[in-house]
């Protein structure tokens, strides 16, 4: 058997480095092709499950203020996740969501508003961060399928958190419901009043009257004896009166007894 040359050795060895590396090439690249559809096929359920993101530039943050601003946006029932334009855009057109393309541009990182998540929240999450930074840019964003401008997102970070607005719309619910209470309380407040002025006023009136007959009975109880005081000659002249009156009538008694007597001697003088 013939023994290789070196030269031929070499080229052996070449030839072998040569097949092995296009081996790991190959398989490198077959790695990351199923990488990639694995990140757009991910990216396409989040856009189809969700109905509000918000899309931020996150070039000049650092890695710490990443891992705040997620845990932030986590809190607030979202996630924030740094993603390659050219596969968002894949999985953009994919799931149907073509007014996200346009805020595709330069470095990107999306928060995405989970299904119990609070955008507004998650909004003023990204523009406190933006403010504390003044790194992170706001672009836009999607709410309940409505494309939004960065000053959108800002508009949106100042509304007030839903347990303000449940509040406030119980406080707006509760307040007419106390003022008509209110209105209905008067009048019968006043009713009250005035029932209870005419039972003053009638209790007065009674103490008046019962005064007044009290007068009215001392008064009469007086005039009696005034009258008998006053008619006492009256009454004697009535007593006098009345014994003139029976005085004459011993006259009609005499003159009876002489009637009889009379007939009396008439009987006589005829008998004899």
């Amino acid at each position: 058997m013939r023994k290789s040359s070196p030269g031929e050795v070499a080229a052996l060895r070449a030839l072998w480095t040569r097949l092995t590396a296009g081996l790991v090439v190959s398989e490198g690249n077959d790695m990351q092709r199923t990488e990639k559809e694995q990140a757009v096929a991910e990216l396409v359920e989040q856009l189809r499950s969700t109905e509000s993101l918000i899309v931020a530039d996150y070039r000049g943050l650092t890695n710490a203020d990443l891992v705040e601003l997620r845990a932030k946006v986590r809190g607030s029932g979202g996630r924030f996740r740094v993603v390659k334009n050219t596969l968002t855009r894949r999985a953009a057109e994919e799931a149907g969501t073509e007014s996200l393309l346009a805020l595709l541009e330069g470095p990107t990182a999306i928060a995405f508003v989970e299904a119990d998540g609070d955008p507004v929240a998650v909004a003023k999450a990204l523009a406190d961060t933006a403010k504390d930074t003044n790194v992170l840019a706001l672009r836009g964003g999607i709410l309940s399928g409505r494309a939004l401008t960065g000053d959108d997102v800002d508009e949106l970070a100042k509304l007030p958190a839903p347990d303000v607005v449940k509040s406030q719309l119980v406080g707006a619910i509760v307040a007419p419901l106390t003022q008509l209470a209110a209105l209905v309380a008067a009048p019968l407040r006043d009713v009250v009043g005035l029932i209870d002025a005419r039972i003053e006023q009638l209790g007065g009136a009674s103490a008046e009257a019962e005064t007044s007959a009290e007068a009215e009975t001392s008064a009469e109880a007086e005039t009696p004896i005034e009258a008998e005081t006053s008619t006492g000659p009256v009454a004697e002249a009535a007593d006098a009166l009345e014994a003139e009156t029976e005085e004459p009538a011993e006259p009609a008694e005499t003159e009876s007894a002489d009637s009889t007597e009379t007939e009396a001697d008439t009987a006589e003088t005829e008998e004899e």
